[in-house]
């Protein structure tokens, strides 16, 4: 039988860029991956709003509240709530909230791959590890390149080709294993029995 990721619900505050993760319906599955996220008034997605490709999953961000923002190869594309904008793979994009109220959207990808995972692995990290990030919420290479070695194929930075990163990633990450960072949660694990990790992370008693 399939079991939920995390608790349905599980919220994980990312203070960087005033954003939240919501995994509202925590299913894992290799065609759909699905989250909520909450930005409140200046908060902006996307590794603080860097341009970033998913080369092999189509993204569709539905607005429930508020409005957003969705960058796409350098257009802006606004939606309101109940209106959706889909980011074909491979296309260089950011969002952020487009108004001065808080902005409720679910994020979707298809196929899933692991992204359910890499985003609990992201938001958990700006929560336990904040000395990994800038101070303006950019992420530091040592730890990013061995989360992006990881999670191959889900998240690559707008700029140098893919195949010049994945070279990167793949050489720092061994450094950035051997110097003490650790994954908070890999693609790989069978089971995700991590509750003590959660509970710091969601901030519950």
């Amino acid at each position: 039988m399939p079991r939920p990721l995390v608790p349905a619900h599980t919220k994980i505050v990312n203070h960087f860029n005033k954003e939240t993760f919501v995994f509202t319906d925590p299913m894992e599955s290799e065609a759909l991956a699905k989250f909520d996220v909450v930005l409140e008034k200046g908060g902006s997605g996307g590794g603080n709003a860097i341009a970033h490709i998913h080369p092999k999953a189509d993204e569709y961000f539905h607005v429930r509240k508020g409005r957003l923002m969705i960058m796409i190869d350098g257009i802006e594309h606004v939606a309101d709530a109940g209106e959706t904008v889909m980011v074909p793979r491979g296309k260089a994009h950011f969002f952020r909230n487009a108004h001065d109220g808080e902005t409720h959207a679910t994020v979707s990808f298809t196929p899933g791959q692991k992204h359910l995972r890499f985003f609990l692995n992201l938001a958990a990290s700006t929560v336990l590890t904040p000395e990994n990030f800038s101070p303006a919420g950019d992420p530091k290479l040592l730890p990013i390149a061995l989360k992006l070695n990881a999670y191959r194929d889900h998240l690559y930075i707008a700029g140098p080709p893919i195949w010049v990163q994945k070279l990167i990633y793949a050489a720092l990450a061994p450094i950035a294993w051997l110097m003490g960072y650790r994954l908070i949660v890999a693609p790989n694990d069978s089971r995700l029995d991590k509750p003590d990790v959660l509970k710091v992370a969601t901030g519950m008693p």
